[in-house]
């Protein structure tokens, strides 16, 4: 019971953190971030995904085999965006989730790149590239979030 509660409380004050953020973001007559901003944020490969919508190579991934109960955040805002109980084991290469934690979180655009049409999922909050939804997921919702490694981090319940 102590560990679900600690669980709750690393929670409860990321998403504070990331209200703060946004808060303050909105009061800084909400701005977009500058590329020069991006680029002293995250990492050469967070960036090329995040920022220029970029692909981390399949079966690569730190998240695509992990296994620890928690909840997935944007890497570049710390939005909460997935639960580690709607993780499933795809086959794809990439981390895949049936279900966003908020369908706020996310946004959702149709990208014809490379000659498909596919749908998009950008973090809504700071408009991050995360990866693609597809409709051959498994139930309930028979979605497939298929989310680059690169643009999470998680909060493990164990932390």
């Amino acid at each position: 019971m102590p560990s679900i509660i600690i669980f709750l409380y690393k929670i409860i004050n990321r998403i504070n953190i990331s209200l703060n953020f946004l808060y303050y973001n909105t009061m800084i007559e909400n701005e977009k971030k500058s590329d020069e901003y991006w680029k002293k944020k995250l990492t050469k490969d967070q960036y090329y995904v995040l920022r220029e919508k970029g692909t981390e190579a399949p079966f690569t991934g730190k998240y695509l085999d992990n296994k620890e109960k928690g909840i997935y955040y944007c890497a570049g805002c710390g939005t909460p965006l997935f639960d580690s109980g709607t993780k499933f084991k795809s086959g794809t290469g990439w981390p895949s989730f049936y279900t966003a934690i908020e369908k706020d979180n996310i946004k959702e655009i149709k990208d014809t790149s490379y000659g498909m049409i596919r749908t998009e999922v950008l973090c809504s909050k700071c408009g991050g590239h995360l990866g693609h939804v597809f409709n051959d997921g498994p139930r309930p919702t028979g979605m497939r979030y298929c989310i680059n490694s690169i643009s999470l981090d998680i909060i493990s319940e164990k932390e």
